[in-house]
């Protein structure tokens, strides 16, 4: 599941604005919802982030996509 997050008060993964099944999904909600220019994909171990930035390249919400564990 990709979730998408705006930057509320100083936390970037402040407000939760919405859950999708797709990446490309998930950034076409950021792109309404969000006023973002950057987009920097960061693949972890556990989970895959979209860091979304302003002009400026300051943060403004993230994208995140927990891996599912295998049991």
């Amino acid at each position: 599941m990709w979730m998408v997050y705006k930057e509320d008060e100083n936390y970037i993964q402040g407000t939760f604005v919405s859950k999708h099944s797709t990446e490309k999904a998930a950034m076409n909600k950021a792109k309404k919802e969000i006023n973002f220019s950057h987009a920097t994909k960061d693949k972890r171990t556990e989970e895959t982030l979209i860091w979304l930035d302003n002009k400026n390249h300051m943060p403004v919400g993230i994208i995140v996509k927990k891996k599912k564990k295998k049991k």
